[in-house]
């Protein structure tokens, strides 16, 4: 075994379990003195992650105002204040002036963008030989029985195919998911600190494997400790910017099941979020009168005379005739009203 196989499993195996660094450290030692004098494997977790840095994905640390204005990049890149709203890049205390230069560059930054690139990640994706099967698997003919056992099966899939035929021809081109909401990395309910995480699936993958931990891709997190609202697109514009060039461009990936390189493209599939981030990421309004982006203006509300509550109405105009929820209209108007209340 090469010493790189050795130290990437034993760090696997501290990562599945949950290992501290200093019992890692203590095994390391001792497994050094059970081997020969003359073996090079490293004697603490400093050293072993020295050998594997190089391993690593790439990320970008990327300054943001803190009222979600800009990004601190491009002709941004030297500014210490924002040019919008005059807050300055860095942390600075009450009691210090922030009118110069000097003062201004002080500190700590406000906030930073993670970002993950994902063109380099789908390159080692395509690179193992086994996960670049998988990606071709839903070009095998399969028999759904005429329903929805996967992406394929479904309309958008075969409306895709047939608007887009330079890109259907490829079946290792990727569809992507996009899925993205707000969570507490504290883990406490109390707090008020809104971060958000958001992650890619591949829709190419079959369904026991497309939801799995190691496929979902964690593309970038934007940092609280409040929720960047509508201005969410500042931030997406680096995701935005490698979905574009994927799906205009392409890029050469090596296959490692074929063992020849082709010109991938990606697109955007489909978005997973709930209705509030729906709002967010698209820009349409979620609240109001037309809050139903399918009904728009043709949405049934009534608003409450005191307590100016919107309430939407007539919620089972879009069963059929002879729906059976049609006839539990007693049922649906006590939850109705205890939702009122």
């Amino acid at each position: 075994m090469t010493l790189l196989s050795v130290v990437l499993s034993l760090v696997n195996v501290k990562a599945r379990y949950g290992w501290s660094d200093k019992s890692f450290t203590l095994l390391l030692e001792v497994v050094h003195d059970l081997l020969l004098k003359e073996n090079t494997l490293p004697k603490s977790y400093y050293q072993a992650k020295k050998i594997l840095c190089l391993m690593g994905m790439e990320y970008q640390k990327i300054h943001a105002c803190p009222d979600d204005c800009i990004l601190y990049r491009h002709e941004f890149e030297e500014m210490s204040k924002c040019p919008r709203c005059g807050v300055s890049r860095y942390k600075v205390k009450d009691d210090e002036e922030c009118s110069s230069d000097e003062n201004s560059k002080k500190g700590p930054l406000a906030k930073v963008l993670w970002y993950l690139p994902i063109i380099p990640r789908f390159k080692c994706l395509f690179a193992n030989e086994d996960d670049a099967k998988d990606l071709t698997w839903h070009e095998n003919r399969r028999n759904s029985y005429g329903m929805v056992h996967h992406s394929t099966d479904c309309t958008q899939w075969k409306k895709i195919d047939v608007l887009y035929l330079d890109f259907s021809k490829e079946a290792r081109n990727l569809r992507l998911g996009l899925a993205s909401d707000e969570m507490n990395p504290y883990g406490n309910l109390s707090t008020q600190h809104s971060s958000w995480p958001v992650l890619l699936v591949i829709y190419n993958l079959p369904p026991w494997l497309c939801m799995k931990q190691k496929y979902m891709m964690l593309s970038m997190m934007i940092s609280g400790p409040r929720q960047p609202g509508n201005d969410i697109h500042v931030y997406l514009s680096l995701l935005i910017e490698d979905l574009r060039k994927l799906w205009d461009e392409g890029v050469l990936v090596f296959d490692g099941f074929r063992k020849e390189t082709f010109e991938m493209h990606a697109m955007l599939f489909c978005t997973i979020n709930d209705f509030s981030a729906y709002g967010n990421l698209s820009g349409y309004s979620v609240k109001g009168h037309h809050a139903c982006p399918i009904c728009e203006e043709d949405t049934s509300f009534i608003q409450l005379k005191h307590g100016r509550k919107i309430v939407y109405t007539r919620n089972r105009r879009f069963l059929k005739p002879y729906h059976p929820y049609r006839q539990l209209k007693k049922l649906l108007m006590e939850v109705k009203s205890t939702k009122l209340h």
